[in-house]
């Protein structure tokens, strides 16, 4: 069991995973990754405009709607596990509760590394507040007291996946994934969101944005790898290795 490759995903809302690192999670699910991803919300408030203007709607069917949204997406990244921790949005709410839940999830994952998001968002402050709460959350699992006789986490690296409106974010990437092989599994759950249908073509964009880069950053016309699609990620803590490439 020591030996199984694992990821975290901590998404603020419930469609973000697909956006942002859909083609990561099916790339490493293809690896034989298991992947679990967190939503800390259903993005019921703030992220469901399409549902809210339908007369008659409530916010347990929007909650409903947005889950299996959320559940049909993962299925075709082949995520290995999808949690709902419900913590409200628009703001979300970060309580020690939550953060021990959160705990308990990180350690029993013991992910290889984790995903979520910039580290500041102006527009959507539940993003950044995520961010911050992945990173306390990690600490506290890396913590030999925090619940003394558990196994506690290594040091897995944080990737913190592209922001909506890049430029005004301070995320820079420092690592292009080629999702190339596995955008299929990508536009297809990133075509389960029907209630923000609005942003299926922008987040296509920016995968073929990405994989133009990828191939600039890789050799370029010089011997570059031919990538089609791509996702970025900016590296929080150094890397570790015994030889540069």
């Amino acid at each position: 069991m020591t030996d199984k490759k694992t990821a975290l995903v901590i998404s603020a809302h419930s469609a973000d995973f697909v956006w942002r690192a859909g083609g990561a999670i099916a790339k490493h699910a293809k690896l034989g990754y298991d992947v679990t991803v967190v939503c800390l919300s259903f993005g019921e408030r703030g992220e469901s405009a399409k549902l809210w203007k339908q007369d008659g709607m409530t916010m347990e069917k929007v909650k409903t709607e947005r889950r299996k949204e959320a559940e049909n997406a993962a299925s075709a990244l082949g995520v290995y596990d999808i949690q709902f921790f419900d913590m409200g949005d628009y703001p979300l709410e970060f309580t020690r509760e939550y953060k021990d839940q959160m705990v308990d999830v990180i350690r029993k994952v013991q992910p290889k590394f984790m995903f979520s998001h910039s580290k500041w968002d102006p527009y959507n402050t539940d993003h950044m507040n995520t961010t911050q709460f992945a990173l306390e959350t990690r600490m506290m699992a890396q913590a030999w007291g925090h619940n003394p006789g558990e196994k506690v986490l290594g040091a897995p690296q944080l990737y913190l996946f592209e922001p909506h409106q890049t430029e005004q974010m301070n995320w820079k990437p420092n690592i292009f994934l080629d999702i190339s092989d596995v955008w299929d599994k990508k536009w297809a759950a990133i075509q389960c969101m029907q209630g923000q249908e609005h942003l299926w073509h922008f987040y296509e964009n920016v995968a073929e944005n990405r994989g133009n880069h990828f191939r600039r950053n890789s050799g370029g016309q010089a011997g570059g790898k031919a990538a089609t699609h791509a996702e970025g990620f900016e590296a929080i803590f150094p890397r570790t290795v015994d030889e540069l490439d």
